[in-house]
């Protein structure tokens, strides 16, 4: 059985070592966490180090705050270890291409958790656009939302050095990966517009307004990720040539995203109009998510199977995409202080 040490044992830490336990590949051989609870089951390791140094380990898991992503996950590549890390997989495009550098130095394997992609819903809707069933993607909308409280600035993720950015980082980034996963297609134009009206946290956005085009196809799509939705909430619609397909919430062990409900059906471009019963709708209630990622991460670590869902190429894809929208918010919002002051 393949050896894992995990890197950071928080809410995600615990979630990957359950499904570690359950997957039958592997043993959590080694954790670190320094707010570990003695009392935890699994040995403990020192420092990140011991972890990325030890020729116990085979594979290590990188759970960490934002800031310590890259840097864990390059250190255990040259060290020869199997790293399936935590999204965001860096801070910037520029750091995702150092990690891949050594990724391909290391020949090791390398997978970032996306587990949206491995969401059922998401494969249905996945097999339904790859078919062509409802022909091509015309333009796609997600929106993203949850609520925090007070608490929220008392940890990493409201710090902008250790976090790197707000919601688009923490939760629009999904978002966007399913964008990119489902219509195959880059974007090469970007607007966008940030703010942090409530929070007014420093570099840490409450809100992403983005809308992105592939200037070839003309496929459109929206995103609005927040963290003041006061409720949580997931929508992705997908409207293609000859139909249409929207998934509303998400299953998760919280079920803070309601259920999983697939809603499929043809256009309406025709009178009389149809009504809702002509729509099928699919519901999902179990998450199996976690388990699909461990499975595919040792598959691809025993078997030799390439990683099909949050390889590095996709993780720097979803990155530019990401440094392009910050740095769109910026440059849009510096010209039209610049056009505004000199119309007064």
């Amino acid at each position: 059985m393949l050896r894992v040490g995990i890197a950071g044992f928080g809410k995600m830490g615990q979630i990957r070592a359950a499904a570690i336990d359950a997957s039958g590949w592997a043993r959590v051989q080694q954790i670190f966490s320094p707010d570990a609870a003695s009392e935890t089951k699994y040995k403990l390791a020192d420092s990140i180090d011991d972890l990325v140094t030890s020729p116990d380990i085979d594979a290590i898991f990188v759970c960490l705050p934002n800031y310590l992503n890259a840097p864990t996950t390059i250190a255990a590549l040259q060290n020869g270890k199997h790293v399936f890390c935590e999204k965001p997989p860096a801070l910037s495009a520029a750091e995702m291409r150092d990690i891949m550098a050594a990724e391909q130095a290391a020949s090791t394997i390398l997978m970032y958790g996306f587990n949206h992609r491995h969401h059922e819903a998401v494969i249905k809707i996945k097999e339904i656009v790859d078919s062509a069933t409802f022909g091509r993607i015309l333009w796609m909308r997600g929106r993203y939302g949850k609520s925090v409280d007070g608490d929220y600035l008392k940890t990493w993720r409201a710090q902008k050095p250790l976090a790197g950015g707000g919601i688009l980082l923490d939760q629009g980034i999904h978002m966007l990966d399913l964008f990119l996963y489902l219509s195959g297609e880059p974007f090469d134009e970007i607007k966008a517009m940030i703010s942090n009206l409530y929070w007014k946290t420093p570099g840490i956005e409450d809100n992403v307004f983005a809308m992105m085009r592939n200037n070839k196809t003309g496929l459109c799509a929206s995103l609005h990720s927040t963290m003041t939705q006061w409720r949580h909430l997931f929508s992705l619609e997908i409207f293609l040539e000859r139909g249409y397909l929207v998934l509303n919430g998400l299953k998760t062990s919280s079920n803070t995203y309601g259920d999983e409900i697939l809603t499929i059906a043809k256009n309406r471009s025709t009178a009389p109009a149809a009504t809702w019963e002509d729509e099928d709708r699919l519901h999902f209630s179990v998450d199996t998510s976690w388990n699909s990622e461990i499975d595919q991460f040792f598959a691809s670590i025993t078997q030799g199977t390439p990683v099909s869902k949050g390889s590095s190429a996709q993780a720097l894809a979803v990155m530019q995409l990401v440094d392009a929208i910050y740095l769109n918010e910026r440059h849009e919002a510096a010209e039209l202080r610049s056009e505004l002051t000199a119309f007064v």
